[in-house]
This record gives structure tokens, sequence and C-alpha cells, in this order.
């Protein structure tokens, strides 16, 4: 989070070395409880985008496992009856199997997005302070 650390007027060099290490102290423990707060909210919502995308990968299987038993129904209805029974269970397997396919890719789609677990937006906020203190200590 840069712009957090706020600069001290130039009436302020009259402090001693103590006060501005305390002084930057303070400031460096607000910034990495910031930096900290930043982190949890990014894993937080990464997690959630996990857990969807785990159902969803969860209902998949659940539907292909329906889908299964409903082409089981379809080889025994194509032994024991006529064309248009075992050709409508085909229909109904077919349609879950597409659904199964339907919900697994978009579950896919919702792991690869929480994927790596890091939190971005904070590290690069911590690189970016880093550089700024770096920048202000060789002034």
């Amino acid at each position: 989070m840069t712009g957090t650390m706020t600069p001290r007027p130039a009436h302020d060099e009259h402090h001693s070395v103590g006060e501005l290490v305390g002084q930057a102290t303070e400031q460096l423990s607000r910034l990495v409880r910031q930096e900290v707060a930043l982190a949890k909210v990014e894993l937080a919502e990464k997690g959630r985008r996990a857990g969807r995308g785990g159902g969803l990968l969860g209902a998949a299987g659940a539907v292909s496992y329906a889908g299964f038993l409903a082409l089981a129904g379809t080889g025994a209805a194509a032994l024991s009856l006529v064309l248009p029974v075992w050709a409508a269970a085909l229909i109904v397997t077919g349609v879950l199997f597409v659904l199964a396919a339907v919900l697994a890719a978009i579950g896919r789609a919702q792991l690869r997005r929480a994927a790596p677990p890091t939190p971005e937006q904070a590290l690069g906020s911590v690189k970016a302070d880093v550089e700024e203190i770096k920048e202000r200590a060789h002034r």
C-alpha cells in the first residue's frame, strides 16, 4: 500500500534520533498490519473461488454418475423393448452427460481462477513500499 507513510513536515528536523526511529517503527508496524489485512482479503476471495469450483466439479461427478445409471437403464431398455423406449432413454442419458460436461468446464474454470493462492495485490504493494523506503533512505 504505497502512500500510507506520510512524510513529516520540515519543522520536525529537531527530533532526536530515538524519536525518529520510534516514528519509523510505528509507521512500519502500521504498514505491515495493513499489508497483512490486504493479503487476508485476497486469500479469502481465492478460497471462495476454489470452493465454488470444487462444488461444481462435485456436482458434475454426481450428474455423471446419474448419467451412467441412465446409460445402464438405456441398455436394459434396448435389450427388452422396442426402439422408441430405448431411444428416449438414450436421449435422456445424452442430456445428462452434456450437463455434466458443462458443470465440469465451469468448475475447472473457477479452480483455475483461484490458483495460485497468493495475494498478488498485497505482494505488489509490499514491493512498491520496499522500493519507496529504499529511495527515501538513499536521499
